[in-house]
């Protein structure tokens, strides 16, 4: 066998092995997205989509979920990741809802025609300038404390990756946020921090060396700011295990935690 023979013959081997590696990526993704849509819906909590104006006059588009249940509920705005406004994160807002919050989504990607698909959020969410973030939150706790089912002084704001620092960022810009969940998210500059009137749970992975880094300084920064900081680090899981959904025990467990702590703040 000549070395040009090896050689094509190592090529091909490589390019069936990246298409099958591909194949069986895609394929997961596809039966995850089947997943999240059964649980959709099976859900029986009450899911609609809703669009409201916010004071640049842009339409923000959102998914809204409500409880069931016979007084007035605190509330949560939920960041969606770099992947946009997903089924995923609409089982969030259903889980949330279950659990008695009025609870929303807004798609952060509405000025740029909305979510499509990751890959289209992912080159999107790049050109997003921070000040209409900002803008379309404000419009989003607006929208939901204008709500007559809402305690408009009981809402709190959660995010993941992406949505997880866009949450850290929202504590520092709206004071009357009264919690923010930052799900494996980075941290705003030590001199925002300052800002933040509300209590911030930190949810990180393990295995997530370029999001934990930070956190000593986000921790010396929040106590020399006196503010309300505490996290976890949940063990054997990865960056974006909440979607992933695994290992379950360690999922299962960061949502206690997250719930306890919302339910504390919030007075649910």
């Amino acid at each position: 066998m000549t070395n040009r023979t090896r050689l094509v013959i190592l090529g091909v081997v490589a390019v069936v092995g990246s298409v099958s590696l591909l194949g069986r990526s895609q394929n997961w993704l596809a039966a995850q997205q089947r997943d999240y849509r059964a649980r959709l819906e099976a859900a029986t909590t009450h899911g609609e989509w809703v669009k409201y104006v916010g004071d640049g006059g842009d339409t923000v588009r959102a998914y809204l979920a409500y409880p069931e249940r016979p007084d007035v509920a605190p509330a949560m705005i939920v960041i969606h990741e770099i992947f946009g406004l997903s089924d995923w994160i609409r089982t969030v807002v259903d889980d949330f809802a279950a659990r008695g919050y009025v609870t929303i989504a807004p798609d952060l990607l509405t000025r740029r025609g909305g979510t499509t698909g990751a890959d289209a959020a992912r080159r999107i969410i790049a050109d997003l300038p921070r000040d209409s973030l900002t803008v379309d939150l404000d419009a989003t706790l607006a929208y939901v404390g204008s709500l007559k089912a809402v305690d408009p002084e009981a809402v709190g704001v959660i995010g993941f990756c992406w949505g997880g620092r866009r949450a850290f960022d929202y504590a520092t810009n709206n004071q009357t946020i009264q919690a923010a969940v930052v799900c494996y998210g980075s941290a705003p500059s030590p001199e925002s921090m300052g800002r933040i009137a509300a209590p911030i749970l930190g949810v990180y992975a393990e295995n997530d060396a370029r999001i934990n880094r930070e956190i000593p300084a986000v921790e010396q920064a929040m106590a020399e700011a006196a503010k309300d900081y505490r996290y976890r680090i949940y063990p054997g899981t990865g960056h974006g295990f909440l979607r992933r959904g695994t290992p379950a025990d360690e999922v299962e467990r960061a949502w206690e935690d997250i719930y306890r702590f919302l339910d504390a703040q919030l007075a649910r």
